[in-house]
């Protein structure tokens, strides 16, 4: 059996979620279509105001995918130091997408999407987050429920 370190305090824990969300540049992003086949996709993201910001072409079936049902789950970080974030979804066009968030996108990630009409930029809001590294810390993993952060 492996020594574990220590498992960490629930504050501790969402403080380094946090950091993994604010830091982080790439997530995979789980989707399923309407008759429920799944969509599992690496993207880059950047964390705008509470919220997991990405970008697709609007063919791919992530994208799709989010249309209809609105809801994604995404993990970022390592296996032994994950977190796993279940979210709402929503397409955003250029067009709708407030000019703080598309600078914080090209700036964040080297890359503008601004004025490439086949891109769509997709909107992850945290409905519920959980976060671990190892066994000892699966008991009180849950960060937040129902959109809001727990004590």
């Amino acid at each position: 059996m492996t020594k574990h370190e220590p498992a960490r305090s629930r504050e501790q824990r969402k403080q380094d979620a946090l950091d993994h969300l604010e830091k982080d540049k790439d997530a995979w992003v789980s989707t399923a279509s309407p008759d429920g086949v799944p969509t599992l996709v690496p993207l880059s993201f950047v964390w705008d105001r509470g919220t997991l910001l990405m970008a697709t072409r609007r063919t791919n079936p992530t994208a799709v995918n989010v249309t209809p049902a609105g809801h994604a789950r995404i993990a970022v970080g390592h296996t032994r130091d994950v977190v796993l974030v279940e979210a709402t979804a929503e397409v955003i066009e250029e067009a709708d997408l407030a000019t703080e968030s598309g600078d914080a996108f090209a700036s964040e990630l080297n890359w503008d999407l601004r004025g490439r009409p086949t891109w769509v930029y997709l909107r992850f809001t945290p409905i519920a987050v959980k976060a671990w590294r190892e066994d000892n810390e699966l008991t009180g993993r849950e960060l937040m429920a129902e959109g809001r952060w727990l004590d």
